[in-house]
């Protein structure tokens, strides 16, 4: 049953690196595992759980999380952190858990896990024709700017992004499709297209 839970919420979050939490540690399994195992260089083990093969595991200790996530994140991954929902010694049968929190490049709010002296923006673009706008956020520091261009949208985007260098970016269907604004996120500033 804990496995069936693990493998329904990575459903639920297939683009995220699910941080399961299973008593003093969040857990990895399968993909998640081997890939954590190796950008993080920890040791990748198996746990049996009723299939037939054992499923790849790697884990953290709870309390050092952060230092890991932010590993992660520092590499553009976006991490899911599923929580114990209640105290495992006083509940019967399987605990009740769920997500407490998704983590990017974009919403980052722990003080460790920014970049001393850079803003952390996350970025939203949209195009339509020749006109489109950008709003750019740093949830950290709540600041929040927005522009809108009647005419030539693409080239002003590409100088807003430039200018606020977004961790982050979400883009709407037409500007997914500008070659020039997903490589100024991508090539020019390592940011994460979605």
């Amino acid at each position: 049953p804990m496995m069936q839970h693990y493998l329904q919420t990575k459903e639920e979050y297939k683009d995220c690196i699910l941080f399961y939490r299973l008593g003093d540690f969040y857990e990895m399994f399968f993909e998640d595992a081997e890939l954590v195992s190796k950008e993080l260089e920890l040791t990748l083990t198996g746990k049996n759980c009723g299939m037939e093969e054992r499923a790849p595991m790697c884990g953290v200790p709870y309390h050092s999380a952060e230092q890991y996530i932010s590993k992660l994140i520092a590499k553009g991954y976006k991490v899911a952190v599923c929580e114990q929902m209640e105290d495992p010694k006083l509940c019967k049968g399987l605990v009740s858990r769920d997500i407490v929190r998704i983590i990017s490049p974009g919403t980052i709010m722990e003080t460790s896990m920014l970049r001393e002296g850079e803003s952390n923006y996350l970025g939203a673009v949209m195009l339509r024709g020749k006109a489109g706008g950008c709003a750019f956020a740093d949830v950290s520091t709540g600041e929040v700017c927005a522009a809108s261009f009647e005419t030539d949208a693409a080239m002003h985007i590409q100088n807003e992004i430039s200018r606020f260098r977004p961790r982050e970016c979400v883009l709407a269907p037409e500007a997914m499709l500008s070659r020039d604004i997903r490589d100024t996120l991508e090539k020019r500033l390592g940011s994460r297209v979605e």
